[in-house]
């Protein structure tokens, strides 16, 4: 058994963020499935949202992203977020992050404009803005002896004391195949998202929602997974595996074409290409299935060679690689799963339904993306929620471990999956593509959930047949990820933000949260009307 006083599971800016900020007053288990610089945050091109500019204002800031949550946003807690960005910013800064000046000599930041943003707050580094703040705060994981490291490590479950207390997680250590017992006062899910639920996806073969699928198991409340964002211009290329083209390569004048050159966002949206992801994403999903096409093309051709291989050279450089020069050549894009703005149901301090278990990052549903993303803010959210997390869990440091029963370590001899699991993790991302995807329909989700309750029955009974594997894991993880989706849309008589109903078009006069949990029915909680 490992104590700590905190449990820290993930590794993105949400969960290295928590960690660094916790090892100042207490010892930090930080663990984490593959290697600490495997998370969505090291892909993240575009950057972090926050008002620098003088003729940006606050108000501004926070008005865009409530437009963009389709009326769920929580007003409150967008407010408390964009008015501690600046500190937080700050934080980054001083820890070593370098985000791109509009000079050498200049003590301005460069800043972008991307998707529902009414005014250029986007900070970055170059076009690698994730990966140069995972870059620094692993830098500064390491420097603290108060952090222990574990990679290669798997969180299977969260343990559960006599009084209902979260007091830490079975986890596989992947390298010698046992399942260790990690024994902590404060428990803290930052596992990132769960793209992996879907065939196509901007994500890293990590993301597979086992932070929402553990607390759900758990009996925690899980709200608005009906909502997943689709990232509208993922490269289209077999060999590119999950490659994103920013946000903000079209905030810089790219423009979307159909393969006859035409250009189709104006029929959209007045906003054309800056229009929130999922009017973006429904409108080039609509071009397709009616020309039964596979991609369109962004094009930013109008820029010369000089300016995209200094704003974009990440990107410039992958296209490169693929026989494409972005200052002569248009880009093949396509939709693909990005975001979930659904998760762990938390409080405006980060704490779940379940006591002493803390949720941040992609993994928690905080209600500041609402029915819907803006660009650039979840960064921003996770750097805030793991300094409001740290503050509320200090009074919890004082008391004592809780007792918990140890559990027999076993070797796991089955290391890969069976061809039968390979099927159904395939199946599984194929059903949530076709039938839980941009659109959506009755049928469609009557269908999903016909075949997704055969096999979450079907999984459910091998994890428990067949010794623990990262694997069984995962697929077990993004079976229950799949339901949750299903259930939440299968909840909501209305089309809104991300959600799209071809039987519900219209938007209700009231919003509200689907909330569910495994020890209650799901009960809907009206929360604004849409009026407000």
């Amino acid at each position: 058994m490992i104590k700590s006083d905190y449990l820290v599971i993930g590794s993105g800016i949400a969960g290295l963020s928590f960690a660094l900020k916790g090892a100042k007053c207490g010892t930090v288990s930080l663990i984490t499935k593959r290697k600490l610089f495997d998370s969505s945050t090291s892909r993240a091109q575009g950057g972090i949202a926050c008002v620098t500019d003088r003729l940006d204002t606050f108000e501004e800031h926070v008005g865009d992203t409530l437009s963009s949550g389709a009326g769920l946003c929580n007003k409150e807690m967008v407010e408390k977020m964009v008015k501690e960005s600046s500190s937080r910013i700050r934080e980054l800064v001083e820890l070593g992050v370098k985000f791109t000046k509009k000079d050498e000599f200049s003590f301005e930041f460069d800043l972008g404009l991307e998707g529902g943003h009414s005014k250029r707050r986007v900070l970055h580094a170059g076009d690698v803005t994730g990966a140069e703040i995972e870059k620094i705060l692993i830098s500064n994981v390491y420097r603290f002896e108060n952090i222990t490291v574990y990679e290669e490590h798997a969180a299977v479950d969260l343990i559960l004391d006599d009084n209902n207390f979260c007091s830490g997680a079975r986890v596989l250590n992947n390298e010698n195949s046992k399942v260790e017992v990690f024994q902590a006062k404060v428990v803290v899910l930052a596992c990132g998202g769960s793209g992996k639920t879907y065939l196509y996806t901007s994500n890293p073969d990590v993301a597979t929602g086992d932070g929402i699928a553990m607390a759900y198991r758990a009996g925690a409340d899980i709200a608005n997974m009906e909502f997943v964002q689709f990232h509208p211009t993922c490269l289209y290329n077999g060999e590119a595996k999950s490659f994103l083209i920013s946000e903000a390569v079209r905030g810089e004048g790219a423009v979307l074409r159909l393969k006859n050159g035409e250009q189709f966002m104006d029929k959209y949206s007045s906003q054309k290409e800056l229009a929130p992801r999922d009017i973006v994403s429904r409108a080039i999903d609509t071009e397709l299935k009616a020309r039964r096409e596979n991609f369109v093309y962004l094009d930013i051709t109008s820029k010369s060679r000089d300016f995209l291989v200094r704003r974009f050279p990440n990107i410039y450089a992958k296209c490169l690689e693929y026989g494409i020069d972005m200052a002569k050549d248009m880009i093949p894009v396509t939709p693909a799963a990005h975001f979930f703005c659904g998760g762990i149901n938390i409080d405006e301090h980060g704490r779940a339904s379940i006591e002493n278990l803390y949720a941040i990052g992609e993994t928690a549903c905080s209600g500041i993306h609402g029915a819907n993303r803006l660009a650039s803010n979840s960064l921003l959210e996770g750097i805030v929620y793991a300094d409001r997390v740290y503050k509320d869990s200090l009074k919890l440091l004082n008391r004592e471990h809780s007792k918990i029963n140890d559990m027999e370590n076993k070797i796991n001899n089955f290391k890969k999956l069976s061809q039968v699991s390979m099927q159904e993790w395939e199946e599984i991302r194929r059903l949530a593509w076709s039938y839980l995807g941009i659109y959506r329909s009755n049928e469609k989700l009557l269908k999903a959930k016909k075949r997704i309750d055969i096999l979450k029955n079907e999984i459910d009974k091998y994890f428990v047949d067949t010794h623990v594997s990262v694997d069984s894991i995962e697929l077990r993880n993004i079976t229950c990820v799949a339901k949750l989706i299903l259930r939440s849309a299968m909840l909501r008589k209305e089309s809104r933000g991300l959600h799209f109903n071809v039987d519900y078009p219209f938007m209700l006069s009231e919003a509200y949260n689907t909330i569910l949990n495994i020890n209650k029915k799901e009960t809907l909680y009206a929360v604004r009307c849409r009026e407000e």
